[in-house]
């Protein structure tokens, strides 16, 4: 085996585990999964069906990721956030094959007991804050807090809040990279 899954961790049918990969105690890896290289899934963590996670993906205890949800590499999944997966559940009406699609794209944080409410996609290298609803699609590099979760500023990929000069430009304080704000985006310089 080229992954590491506790004793505890279930693992169903057709999934695909990268190598280097670890599974902690109490999680359940439903059929169909495609985990990439390198991640850590960590303590009563539910991946559910279908669901896609790239390499070097870090998810902390108490995650549900649910089906319609893809997380691109190096993204950052942090304790008891939350995925949903349709906009109108009812115990009585099954939705089952209507599940909203939600991508995590590359680099993305997402903290602590935030909520991703489906459909809303997470740009590259952007960060939501600990406790944040996400009601809408989140740009890349930027900073979201709150409920509903809305922007209060922009993150280097390092996750350093970015202060830019007159020109637009910004240096990260820890990878010394240079950033520019141009019609409200960021791109890396």
């Amino acid at each position: 085996m080229s992954f590491y899954a506790h004793e505890t961790a279930v693992i169903d049918q057709g999934c695909e585990i990268g190598e280097g990969t670890k599974i902690w105690h109490f999680s359940h890896v439903m059929p169909n999964c495609k985990i990439g290289l390198k991640c850590n899934i960590g303590q009563n963590v539910v991946v559910s069906p279908d669901v896609i996670l790239g390499n070097n993906v870090k998810v902390q205890n108490n995650v549900s990721i649910y089906s319609g949800v893809s997380c691109e590499d190096d993204v950052f999944l942090g304790p008891s956030m939350v995925f949903t997966n349709v906009t109108n559940p009812r115990s009585g009406v099954n939705r089952r094959g209507q599940y909203s699609k939600t991508t995590v794209k590359k680099g993305a944080s997402i903290g602590a007991n935030a909520t991703i409410v489906c459909g809303h996609d997470i740009g590259e290298y952007a960060f939501v804050g600990a406790g944040a609803v996400v009601t809408k699609d989140v740009p890349a590099y930027a900073l979201l807090v709150g409920n509903p979760a809305r922007q209060i500023g922009w993150m280097s990929e390092y996750g350093h809040r970015l202060e830019f000069d007159s020109t637009g430009i910004a240096i990260c304080s820890e990878s010394k990279m240079k950033y520019q704000l141009m019609n409200n985006k960021v791109i890396k310089l």
